[in-house]
């Protein structure tokens, strides 16, 4: 019998019509300078990007997407980690289905590694936390669209300390065939100014790989990024910020604001 997980936030956080999301998303692609995409030679490991509705986050996800063009048919599993919003996971939680939908297709999940992770501390399988799951939804369109075929590993993220996530970071990190994607939003409806002084610190923080730094206030997904901070400290991974706005830039009012941030990293020139 095969599982799939539906698509949850379709229709909310992004269209349900495949014709208007791909559209969609090739305009927040196109809105990015051409100069801000990757050569082929050095691509990112990993990106960091956030998960709001698109009308409010899709830009600024789009600059990190925009640096995996070129990237098409290369990469053959995403490693995608994000919190949990719905239901509460004590560490790490893989899920049973064999595949998550988008308006866009179906993505195959890749099992090949359960088995390592869950012989890892704080890691199990919990669909429950998978099914209402944002986070993770809302990246998989971006990553149909520019990389074409892959398969993902989603892993949704509670109260893990960062050196858990490091352990399963270690263990799914793989070689050019792999990416990881953290999805994490900022600050949360502070007015425009203060959400945009404790960003400018968050970015601060993870331009110097010191995940320390980045308090409960800061990422919603601040348990899964400070695992991939430690994780890039310690392999010698150079960050680079791509964008840092918020929704009083994007589409919202500027008295409640959210923070949104792009990021990508990579591992020593070969």
């Amino acid at each position: 019998m095969t599982l799939v997980r539906p698509p949850a936030v379709a229709g909310a956080f992004y269209p349900a019509s495949a014709t208007t999301l791909a559209h969609d998303i090739q305009a927040y692609l196109d809105a990015v300078e051409a100069d801000d995409q990757v050569s082929h030679d050095h691509p990112p490991k990993a990106i960091v990007v956030p998960h709001a509705g698109y009308v409010y986050s899709g830009p600024i996800a789009a600059s990190a997407y925009a640096k995996l063009l070129p990237l098409k048919g290369r990469i053959e599993r995403v490693v995608l980690l994000g919190p949990c919003h719905r239901v509460p996971v004590r560490g790490l939680a893989l899920c049973e289905a064999d595949s998550y939908v988008t308006p866009l297709g179906q993505v195959p999940v890749d099992h090949t590694l359960d088995a390592n992770i869950l012989a890892l501390e704080s890691t199990e399988v919990y669909d429950a936390a998978h099914q209402p799951e944002h986070s993770l939804e809302v990246q998989l369109p971006f990553l149909q669209a520019v990389l074409g075929g892959f398969k993902v590993l989603p892993i949704v993220v509670g109260g893990a300390t960062p050196g858990q996530v490091a352990k399963v970071l270690d263990c799914v990190w793989g070689g050019p065939e792999t990416l990881i994607v953290i999805s994490t939003d900022l600050s949360h409806y502070l007015n425009y100014d203060t959400a945009r002084a404790i960003d400018q610190r968050t970015c601060q923080a993870i331009e110097t790989l010191n995940g320390d730094a980045i308090h409960d206030d800061q990422a919603c997904g601040r348990h899964p990024l400070k695992g991939l901070l430690e994780t890039a400290k310690r392999r010698g991974m150079t960050v680079e910020t791509l964008d840092l706005r918020n929704s009083g830039d994007t589409a919202g009012t500027r008295d409640q604001v959210v923070g949104y941030g792009a990021w990508a990293l990579w591992e020593r020139a070969p």
